[in-house]
C-alpha cells in the first residue's frame, strides 16, 4: 500500500524513532480489529505516517489541558468517522497511556416520539434524524460535564441509538464508562457547524426544500438551532478534526454503502418473528432523499470548514486520506 501523503513535517511532535516505536507498542493491539475496520493492510504505514503523528499532537495538547481534552471528529455521512475514532482510541491508549471515551451525536438522537412531536408542532421534516434540532442537546451537555468531572469509581452512561430502528436504546443498554477519562472524542456530521446568514436561506437547494418546505420554515428552524444550544455544545470542544470528503456524489456513495453494510449485518442474525418493529434498511431512492436533508449544511461546511478546523484529513474519492491540513 502506498501512502499518498504523511503528518507535516513542522508539526511533528515525535523523532522518528520515537513514532516507531509508538506504532511498534499499538500494532499488535490492532490485528485484533483490523478485520472488523476492512481497513487496508498496510495500516501499519497509516499509523507511523499519520495517526501515530496525529495521537502524539493530540496528547502534546493534552499535556496543556487542565481537565479532560475534548476532541470533535466531524465529517459527512459515510467518511470514516467511527474508524477514525477506533483509530485515535487505540493510538492514545497503547501509544501515549490515555484513557479515552467517546460517543456520537447519533447517540443522543431524540427519541422517536420526540421527533414526532416536533414533526407536528414545527414542521414534518422533523420526523427524520439528522439535522440540528432533532439531537437532545442538553443530554450532550450533561454527558459532556459528567465525563469532564468524573472521578474514582463514577459510572457515566452514554446513550446508545439504535439507526435500524430509529430510535434510542432503553436506558438498561446504554454503554458504561467507569471513572475519569484523559480525552473525550465527540464525533457527529454536523459537529462544529455554524449557522448560515439569513438571506442565504431564501432559495432552496434541492428537490427536497423546493417541494417540502417551500415556505422555508424547516430549514430557518435548523439555523436557529445553531445560533443557540448547538452552538454551545460546539464551544465546549477543545479540538476539532474534520474528515473532508470530496464532494456531495460522495456522501451519496459511502452513505449508500453504510446501509448496504448495515443489511449485511442484519442478514447474519436471525430475526424474532414476533418482533412488531421492523428494521428500516433504506433503499438508494431513499438514501438520496434522506442525504437531501443535510445537503445545505453539508456543502457549507464543505467549503468553510478546512479553514476552520484545527487538523482537516483531506479524502480523495477512493476514500484515501491525501492531504493534512493544519491550521
Amino acid at each position: 500500500m502506498s501512502i499518498l501523503t504523511a503528518w507535516p513535517a513542522e508539526y511533528l511532535c515525535l523523532t522518528e524513532q520515537e513514532r516507531k516505536q509508538a506504532t511498534a507498542r499499538i500494532e499488535a493491539e490492532f490485528s485484533s480489529t483490523l478485520k472488523s475496520l476492512k481497513v487496508d493492510i498496510g495500516l501499519v504505514e497509516m499509523l507511523e505516517a499519520i495517526y501515530v503523528p496525529l495521537g502524539a499532537w493530540l496528547y502534546e495538547r493534552k499535556k496543556r489541558s487542565e481537565g479532560p481534552l475534548v476532541v470533535g471528529i466531524n465529517g459527512a455521512q459515510g467518511a470514516g468517522k467511527s474508524t477514525l475514532f477506533t483509530l485515535l482510541e487505540v493510538t492514545l491508549a497503547e501509544g501515549f497511556g490515555q484513557k479515552v471515551v467517546g460517543f456520537s451525536l447519533d447517540d443522543i438522537y431524540k427519541t422517536r416520539a420526540d421527533r414526532q412531536k416536533m414533526a407536528n408542532e414545527v414542521h414534518p421534516l422533523f420526523s427524520t434524524r439528522g439535522v440540528p434540532g432533532t439531537h437532545d442537546v442538553y443530554l450532550g451537555f450533561n454527558l459532556l460535564h459528567e465525563l469532564k468531572q468524573a472521578r474514582k469509581d463514577k459510572i457515566t452512561k452514554i446513550p446508545v441509538f439504535d439507526k435500524s430502528i430509529d430510535d434510542r436504546c432503553p436506558e438498561a443498554v446504554w454503554q458504561e464508562w467507569v471513572g475519569p477519562a484523559d480525552i473525550v472524542v465527540i464525533d457527529g456530521w454536523c459537529l462544529g457547524a455554524t449557522p448560515q446568514p439569513d438571506d442565504a436561506l431564501i432559495e432552496p437547494i434541492n428537490a427536497l426544500e423546493r417541494e417540502e418546505d417551500p415556505e422555508g420554515v424547516w430549514r430557518k428552524y435548523v439555523n436557529e438551532q445553531l445560533k443557540g444550544s448547538y452552538r454551545r455544545l460546539f464551544n465546549m470542544l477543545d479540538v476539532l478534526l474534520m474528515l473532508k470528503v470530496p464532494s456531495m456524489d460522495s456522501v451519496f456513495e459511502w452513505r449508500t454503502l453504510q446501509e448496504k453494510k448495515l443489511a449485511e449485518r442484519v442478514e447474519q442474525f436471525e430475526l424474532d418473528k414476533d418482533a412488531t418493529e421492523p428494521l428500516r434498511i433504506m433503499s438508494q431512492s431513499e438514501i438520496r432523499h434522506f442525504i437531501m436533508h443535510y445537503e445545505r449544511l453539508t456543502r457549507q461546511m464543505l467549503e468553510q470548514m478546512p479553514d476552520r478546523a484545527d487538523v482537516t484529513l483531506h479524502l480523495n474519492d477512493n476514500h484515501k486520506i491525501d492531504r493534512i491540513q493544519i491550521n
